[in-house]
């Protein structure tokens, strides 16, 4: 189960990469800087799309981290441009695949900490349930509703990526 649902967020930080271009040529056809969109936000008071992007990224390394226990590439989260917030989704997508199903194995018991918990932890399953998938889906959203929003010609297909059909 685990294994299977960061392949999912490996396929979807694929199309995040993909958003980002189609954003870069949105930018070029309306003649205004691509980087603008770094600072857009959908409320005041929300993050903006730079921070989206880096903590999508972050939920899908951070959370594969804790439940198997290899090290995270870290990032500075000092990107400037769109460019460079596609060199993390795809340095994210890079750590991804280097893992297996079996490092996920004992990820449902694992005792996960995070900085933030001031002290208390959660199992693996819990964390994966409860903080991972919610976290990722989330800014990855919000990174997509925010192009939207302004304007990047993205549909539903965009989202979801190539499925997997074939003939029964």
């Amino acid at each position: 189960m685990y294994f299977e649902t960061f392949s999912q967020m490996k396929k979807q930080l694929g199309q995040l990469g993909k958003w980002l271009e189609a954003g870069a040529a949105h930018a070029k056809a309306k003649s205004f800087d691509p980087n603008l969109y770094l600072g857009f936000r959908l409320a005041p008071d929300q993050l903006p799309f730079v921070k989206q992007v880096q903590i999508a990224c972050d939920a899908a390394k951070l959370g594969a981290s804790r439940l198997t226990g290899k090290p995270a590439p870290s990032h500075a989260d000092t990107e400037q441009t769109l460019e460079e917030l596609g060199a993390r989704v795809r340095s994210t997508i890079e750590y991804l695949d280097t893992l297996t199903a079996k490092d996920f194995e004992g990820a449902a018991t694992r005792v996960i900490t995070n900085p933030r918990w001031e002290g208390k932890v959660m199992s693996g399953a819990d964390n994966f349930q409860e903080h991972i998938i919610p976290n990722f889906y989330f800014h990855l959203t919000h990174t997509y509703a925010l192009l939207r929003h302004n304007g990047v010609n993205l549909g539903k297909a965009d989202y979801l990526g190539t499925l997997s059909l074939r003939a029964p």
